[in-house]
């Protein structure tokens, strides 16, 4: 299978670094613009190297912004109006004890994770709609099924997701543009990288030692039994964003190593 998606233009919001970068070096290597968006313009700048250097053409351009604020949102639309491939990959996490979760945390979750990728579809879905193809994507989680204990709000986040895109799938049926999630597992991204390598040190152990122990304790459904690449990520993100994809949407694509315990 030959993915092309020359002539697409594509936006990916959360993109200077792990999944979301790994998206859109995926997507720029298929041939489609795009635009790399995140919140510090130096990051922004090293993501957009990144990318044009792997593909070996201008194949990116940043764009600074916070998509998780109605400000940051109106800047994104305003420096790029139209796409043919929206990918809401901004999205934030941590532990922390359930009852420690004040109101101001549970709606800094729901502006950034949610209303982020509300936002953005609302607009660019209706010029997709109008030219009769498109693709949205909404990065979740398979926390959106197994509800962390220690990260009750995140998982909350995800799951809310999950009913966005189906809905917004529902309302775009018929019309060439399919919406789906996308559902990582424990991924190898700088900031796991990091966790692990913050656990290892607690344990006395190594880091790739902290990663079994890791799936071993806190997610022991795993089939996988290792962290995920963010390529590996971004290869189902490509792949759902090709014309080839025609047929999947509504759906909930998982890349999760099968730690969810369904076969639906």
């Amino acid at each position: 299978m030959i993915i092309d998606l020359s002539g697409k233009t594509a936006i990916v919001t959360g993109s200077t670094r792990g999944i979301g970068l790994a998206i859109a070096t995926g997507l720029a290597s298929a041939g489609a613009q795009v635009t790399v968006v995140g919140r510090d313009q130096g990051r922004v700048n090293s993501a957009v190297e990144k990318v044009n250097a792997a593909v070996g053409r201008d194949a990116a351009r940043g764009v600074v912004c916070d998509p998780g604020t109605l400000e940051g949102t109106a800047a994104l639309i305003a420096a790029q109006p139209q796409a043919d491939i929206l990918v809401n990959g901004l999205g934030i996490y941590g532990a922390r004890e359930f009852f420690d979760i004040d109101d101001a945390l549970w709606e800094e979750f729901f502006q950034v994770n949610i209303m982020s990728g509300v936002r953005l579809s609302r607009h660019y879905a209706k010029g997709m709609r109008e030219r009769g193809w498109g693709r949205i994507q909404f990065i979740s989680s398979e926390s959106a099924l197994n509800i962390p204990t220690e990260m009750v709000h995140y998982g909350v986040s995800k799951s809310a997701l999950q009913g966005l895109s189906r809905g917004l799938a529902k309302v775009l049926a018929g019309t060439g543009v399919t919406v789906n999630t996308i559902l990582p597992g424990p991924t190898r991204t700088e900031g796991a990288v990091q966790m692990m390598a913050d656990l290892a040190a607690e344990r006395g152990v190594t880091a790739e030692e902290m990663e079994g122990l890791f799936l071993k304790e806190n997610r022991p459904s795993t089939l996988l039994h290792r962290f995920a690449s963010p390529e590996e990520v971004a290869n189902l993100c490509v792949y759902a964003a090709s014309p080839q994809a025609s047929a999947t949407t509504g759906a909930a694509l998982r890349v999760e190593g099968g730690i969810v315990e369904s076969i639906a």
